[in-house]
């Protein structure tokens, strides 16, 4: 397993990561948590390896520890899509390519194993939520997407929602957004997606002058941008 905090280490395995705009995404606040070589979920006859690349939006997630008014939601740990070393993440984007041990027999194509892929993916990525201590997890609705190379994807719509107790300093709980998509290009699977917030941030940052903008409409299409670049 790999994990970077810059995303200056070469990978593992040449290649075996997805392609990101890595230099797009530190120009815009975001920094490179995890570089994750891991087994993400298991199929009859083949083990599913993810080689993920994890970012979280360092400027939001420095705002609210500013505040020192809440802790942060709980890392996901090991054996998750979407893992992220040290504390959670209030804002993340993360993109996977996956590879199959033992790999495919011949004449199985990636095609055949699209419905089992993204049913699998669908699952962990709730389930990733769910372990950061997010609730009334829901899969809601899915629609067409094409990345930017062309390929065609199904993204689909996840909500929840963080509780933070409530009291006088802090909202009662911070509601969540997130999308999941999953393709093939050259032959192989790609997984990448993400989650917001998308209501309780700005009462939390309080009228901090130096607080980061928070719409949740900016922060749906950056991250529906950052999906169509993956490659």
């Amino acid at each position: 397993m790999t994990r970077g905090s810059d995303g200056t280490d070469a990978p593992d395995t040449p290649g075996a990561y997805p392609t990101v705009p890595h230099e797009r995404l530190l120009d815009e606040g975001w920094e490179l948590r995890s570089k994750t070589e891991e087994t993400v979920f298991r199929m009859p006859a083949a083990s599913v390896v993810g080689y993920t690349l994890f970012y979280e939006d360092a400027r939001l997630r420095g705002a609210i520890e500013a505040t020192d008014a809440v802790e942060p939601p709980a890392e996901a740990g090991e054996n998750h899509l979407v893992t992220a070393s040290g504390d959670g993440t209030w804002r993340f984007f993360f993109a996977t390519r996956l590879s199959f041990r033992p790999p495919l027999a011949p004449g199985i194509g990636p095609a055949s194993l699209r419905p089992t892929v993204a049913s699998q993916a669908k699952r962990t990525f709730a389930d990733d939520l769910e372990s950061r201590g997010f609730e009334d997890v829901e899969s809601g609705r899915s629609q067409r997407f094409r990345t930017d190379s062309g390929d065609r994807v199904r993204l689909r719509k996840f909500t929840a929602y963080l509780p933070l107790g409530g009291d006088e300093a802090t909202p009662e709980r911070i509601d969540v957004e997130g999308w999941l998509a999953v393709w093939t290009t050259d032959g192989a699977f790609r997984i990448a997606g993400g989650a917001y917030p998308v209501s309780g941030i700005e009462s939390l940052l309080g009228s901090a002058s130096d607080a980061p903008p928070t719409d949740s409409g900016a922060f749906r299409e950056e991250l529906l941008s950052l999906i169509r670049a993956v490659r």
